[in-house]
C-alpha cells in the first residue's frame, strides 16, 4: 500500500512536468528569414530559448522585442519548445465592437472591419497597389485630393479644357467652351 508522501513524491515528477508545459515568454530576438519564424524567447527566470514560431497559414507578422509570446513543450520536453501565439499589448487595437477584425502594427497602419465597413488607415504613409492591371469598383469614387494620370493631375487637364478656344472658320477664334469640366 502506498501512502500519502510516497504517493506525493511518485507525482511529484509528472505534476511538475505538467506545470511546464506552457509557459509565458517575452520575445528576446526574432529571425524571419526562415522558412519557420525563429524567436528567442525568455521564459522561466534565467531560461532563453531559441524556438520555432508557429504562425497560422497566410498569416505572418515578425514581433517586435518585448512582446509577450506563449510557448509549449511538444510532448512534454522543455528542450523542444514551440511559439504557439504572439501578442503585443503596447500596439494592440482596444475599443472593438463584437465581431470586429482588424490587422495593425506598430507604426498605426491598420485594416478594420467595422460594423459600418472597412477602414484603411495608411498612418500618413502611401498605400500602393502592386501587380495590379485593373482595378474594379462598382461604386462611386470620391476623391478629396488631385487624381494623376500619371503624368499630371486631373486639375490640370479640367482647366486645360475649360480655357481653349479654337480657331474659326472666318479666321478668329472661337469662345471658351460654355460647360465647364468639373
Amino acid at each position: 500500500m502506498v501512502n500519502a508522501r510516497q504517493a506525493n513524491r511518485l507525482l511529484s515528477p509528472l505534476w511538475r512536468r505538467l506545470r511546464l508545459l506552457i509557459s509565458r515568454a517575452v520575445v528576446a530576438r526574432s529571425d524571419s528569414a526562415p522558412g519557420m519564424q525563429r524567436l528567442q524567447l525568455d521564459l522561466l527566470r534565467d531560461e532563453t530559448r531559441e524556438v520555432e514560431h508557429h504562425e497560422p497559414y497566410g498569416l505572418t507578422a515578425r514581433p517586435k522585442k518585448g512582446a509577450e509570446a506563449i510557448a509549449a513543450a511538444i510532448g512534454g520536453a522543455r528542450g523542444h519548445l514551440v511559439a504557439l501565439l504572439v501578442g503585443d499589448r503596447r500596439y494592440r487595437l482596444k475599443g472593438l465592437k463584437e465581431g470586429e477584425v482588424a490587422l495593425y502594427d506598430d507604426l498605426g497602419h491598420k485594416v478594420y472591419l467595422t460594423r459600418q465597413g472597412i477602414v484603411i488607415d495608411g498612418a500618413g504613409q502611401d498605400i500602393t497597389y502592386t501587380n495590379v492591371p485593373t482595378v474594379h469598383m462598382p461604386g462611386d469614387l470620391r476623391v478629396a485630393g488631385d487624381v494623376y494620370d500619371g503624368v499630371s493631375a486631373m486639375q490640370a487637364m479640367r482647366d486645360t479644357y475649360n480655357g481653349h478656344d479654337h480657331g474659326g472658320d472666318s479666321g478668329g477664334t472661337t469662345d471658351t467652351p460654355n460647360q465647364e469640366m468639373s
